[in-house]
């Protein structure tokens, strides 16, 4: 017996900012078009993402 498999929707940069919710509590990345949930850092890395965070957009 095999499954089907669900077909997976890839998305644009467009459509990732158009569906980005506003003042969202989850993080999340676009990675080669598909939307991928990104966890809060934890431990010693929750003191540098802010810090990345800054930079980042620094680079844009």
């Amino acid at each position: 017996m095999t499954q089907a498999q669900a077909e997976l929707k890839l998305f644009t940069f467009d459509e990732f900012i158009e569906w980005y919710p506003e003042n969202s509590e989850v993080r999340y990345e676009l990675h080669n078009g598909v939307i991928v949930e990104i966890p809060k850092p934890t431990g010693k890395l929750k003191f540098f993402q802010p810090f990345l965070t800054l930079l980042s957009t620094d680079l844009c």
